[in-house]
């Protein structure tokens, strides 16, 4: 039965995450972007300028900045699918797969500036009459109290779309094959006394305790709540990117013969029939079964975490909103292909493989590089545990109110223990599809107010456009 039901949600988990959600993420981001009026072409000089501006909110709208929110975005969406995902498309579709990751990158920046705008357009307040905000605030403000179902809807698939099963997983495996071996584990006296007793394999033990300890440090953030974890991210953030920043730097310093050759092909390879499809399998991959396109456009939960800002002006969240897929999709991922077209092998690449594609580019290049980059692969998924505590929690305040949801965290903290040690490929399954329709609902409530966006953005930039020419 078990067996039976797993396959079930393995096969809709496929269907869901593949090219419907491709289609809706893209083809819905490609209206937004249109109907923005190329907000994420023509608007990037007001995104920079609204991030440096001093926070001016109201304290009492919100519990943090607008820049704590972008962060606190930021480490959600940069994860192992930053590594692993731009590794496979390069393995399915070559250098030109990239181009097609920056238009992709584009698209989705309009998307999130839609999300951030309308997270306060129509904020919430929870069951104590806290400022709340979410994409089920929105749909049910913005589109009307008749649209509740499709808010619970929303907010039911975020208790299950944002649980981490896969950072809990594949970090648990990433950490085993590159610091231990299975002789080494079989052979540990100490793990098969501690394990034998309750029937479990020394594998499985090192598991459980890889589990518990990832689950101690998400606790010792996410229990104090949206404060605590943008300000762990306004410090992780920063570190993590720059470091990964300089060990790129490093390979392109030592292959600096090769890199005007590597960034051409990325270009000379976008429009052939391999690098076009194959480019597009490789973000479907990425974005729709993985990481949304990497940067969780569309999904909705920027908008939980935007939602939280004390910024009462919807337009300037949105200018700071869309530059998170900028940051990940755009500068992150960018990183990764100029390490990888410079030193990775994908030529000899049996099946789809991502992560270990690029341990061994970065191995190869620098001395101990598959250690440090499993290190920042870590230090990656930890950041995206943290946020997407909240981003579930909120969900679970919305539908049961802020008492029952602590029993929600708990429950989040203990699933990282329970997904470290078990199979999880039905879990998985269910993670995916409910991610896939938390999108849904999503992506229909954004294209239907993308009207009132548009209005308060004009609104925006000519009362902007007019202060500066009195200010002249």
């Amino acid at each position: 039965m078990l067996d039976t039901l797993g396959k079930y949600l393995i096969n809709v988990s496929d269907f869901l995450c593949g090219y419907p959600l491709f289609f809706l993420l893209i083809g819905g981001g490609l209206y937004l972007f249109i109907r923005s009026g190329a907000v994420s072409v023509l608007r990037m000089p007001a995104a920079l300028k609204a991030l440096r501006q001093k926070n001016t909110g109201d304290k009492s709208s919100g519990e943090i900045s607008s820049g704590a929110a972008l962060v606190s975005v930021v480490a959600a969406t940069v994860g192992l699918g930053n590594i692993a995902g731009v590794a496979i498309a390069l393995v399915m579709g070559g250098p030109g797969a990239i181009f097609w990751m920056w238009i992709s990158a584009m698209v989705g920046m309009a998307t999130k500036y839609h999300e951030g705008a309308l997270a306060i357009m129509y904020k919430g307040k929870d069951h104590e009459g806290n400022p709340k905000g979410g994409m089920m605030y929105v749909i049910e403000h913005g589109l009307g109290s008749r649209w509740r179902p499709l808010a619970v809807f929303f907010a039911v698939a975020g208790l299950f779309g944002t649980l981490c099963i896969i950072n809990a997983n594949q970090l648990t495996e990433g950490l085993l094959s590159t610091f231990t071996s299975a002789e080494s584990i079989d052979s540990n006296t100490f793990l098969t006394t501690i394990s034998s007793p309750i029937g479990l394999s020394n594998t499985s033990m090192v598991k459980f305790i890889i589990g518990l300890t990832i689950a101690l440090i998400v606790a010792i953030v996410v229990l104090r709540g949206v404060k605590r974890i943008a300000q762990v991210s306004a410090v992780v953030v920063p570190f993590m990117v720059g470091v990964y920043f300089i060990m790129v730097l490093y390979i392109i310093l030592t292959n600096l013969h090769a890199l005007p050759s590597a960034i051409a092909s990325i270009f000379t390879e976008a429009f052939n029939l391999r690098a076009g499809f194959g480019a597009f399998a490789g973000i479907a991959i990425i974005g729709a079964r993985r990481a949304a396109l990497v940067n969780d456009a569309g999904i909705g939960t920027a908008s939980i975490m935007h939602g939280a800002s004390q910024n009462t002006r919807p337009v300037k969240e949105g200018l700071v909103a869309m530059l998170s897929p900028a940051i990940d999709s755009g500068f992150v991922c960018t990183l990764t292909a100029i390490a990888l077209l410079l030193c990775g092998d994908f030529t000899h690449v049996e099946g789809v493989k991502g992560l270990e594609v690029a341990m061994r580019a970065f191995d190869s290049a620098i001395p101990g590089g598959a250690y440090l980059l499993m290190i920042l692969a870590c230090i990656f998924a930890l950041s995206s545990m943290f946020s997407y505590s909240y981003y579930g929690t909120s969900c679970a305040e919305y539908l049961f109110g802020r008492k029952k949801a602590r029993w929600y965290t708990y429950a989040y903290i203990l699933s990282l223990i329970v997904f470290a040690v078990v199979p999880v490929e039905a879990a998985i399954g269910m993670c995916d599809m409910f991610y896939a329709l938390m999108a849904i609902p999503t992506m229909i409530t954004l294209i239907a107010l993308s009207g009132r966006v548009r209005k308060v953005t004009r609104t925006f930039f000519n009362s902007d456009s007019r202060n500066a020419e009195k200010n002249a």
